[in-house]
């Protein structure tokens, strides 16, 4: 058999779609148009003389073929962007995208490479959640990501490394007409009284989804993310609704609204740094270690289990040695 010059755009666009078993989603996620990815993966297709992929009216599948072809298909494009990696300037920028934007990230990195010292050369970017950045990482288009790290069951995430870097309280945000906002802080569990006012779709929320389950809040649907401003209006306008905002947050809720910490327990969002566990880029331990310097001079990591709430999985990391 003649020998087959491997396309990485084409493995890279039959990657996306084995992951995501959705073209649109797939062709998304590589800032593709659904027609583009197709051909890319029918190309792919011609050129091995198999069939990779299963189309139809119930969605994608992999074929026999393609099952066999993931596992070095993976490898063939890890091996393209090890040999990119390889000479690239040693200098050059480390790009990290940032997601949960009304959370303000960057309020976290910017005091973390400030602290740091021997930080590298950062380029930051934003990502639109977590799934999306780490189909970047999983494309060497970024060498790290910043936000709320969670298993999302997507494959994306099972070749992520992740280290918790800041544990941040978080304040309810409520009507001052509301007769709980006249309180100096409130139990999460007295927000059961109120409706938790969601900033974007509850499916890309998965801390505030954790925080009204274990609390007993009733939750609202979300709606279309349009910002800070925008979500505080809903608040305002919303009889009995509340978001959560982290405490430090730089932030004028304006008329008619307060903020009132929370307590007893107080609920910790955790931020977190995640890159590629396999091929991690070259600036990441000092990432690392700016975060650490950070964490330690500003008690980023403090966490009490009988004073605190964590989400389960983010209290078992922040109790790890």
């Amino acid at each position: 058999m003649a020998p087959v010059d491997l396309d990485l755009a084409q493995v890279r666009a039959f990657l996306a779609a084995a992951e995501h078993l959705h073209f649109g989603r797939a062709a998304a996620s590589l800032s593709l148009t659904q027609q583009g990815l197709s051909k890319r993966v029918a190309r792919l297709e011609e050129a091995l003389g198999v069939r990779l992929l299963e189309r139809d009216r119930s969605g994608v599948r992999l074929t026999a073929e393609g099952a066999r072809f993931l596992a070095p298909a993976r490898a063939a494009l890890d091996a393209g962007a090890a040999a990119v990696e390889a000479v690239r300037p040693a200098g050059r920028a480390t790009r990290i995208d940032v997601w949960g934007h009304l959370y303000a990230p960057l309020r976290t990195v910017r005091e973390a490479l400030d602290a740091g010292g021997g930080a590298p050369h950062v380029e930051v970017g934003p990502g639109r959640d977590l799934p999306a950045v780490a189909a970047a990482l999983a494309r060497g288009e970024v060498g790290a990501g910043f936000g709320r790290f969670h298993a999302f069951g997507d494959g994306l995430d099972e070749g992520l490394a992740h280290r918790l870097v800041r544990l941040e309280p978080v304040d309810a945000v409520l009507a001052s007409d509301h007769p709980l906002a006249a309180e100096p802080e409130l139990r999460p569990a007295r927000l059961a009284a109120l409706r938790l006012v969601l900033p974007a779709a509850a499916g890309r929320l998965d801390f505030l989804g954790r925080f009204a389950e274990q609390f007993g809040v009733p939750v609202l649907p979300g709606e279309a993310n349009l910002g800070l401003e925008h979500l505080l209006e809903r608040v305002r306008t919303t009889p009995g609704g509340f978001t959560l905002l982290p405490s430090e947050l730089p932030l004028a809720p304006g008329a008619g609204l307060t903020v009132v910490p929370l307590a007893d327990p107080t609920p910790l969002y955790a931020w977190s740094l995640v890159w590629r566990r396999d091929r991690p880029d070259p600036g990441v331990p000092a990432l690392l270690h700016a975060f650490a310097t950070a964490g330690r001079t500003r008690r980023w990591l403090e966490y009490d289990p009988a004073r605190d709430w964590l989400p389960e999985a983010d209290a078992t990391e922040a109790l790890a040695p």
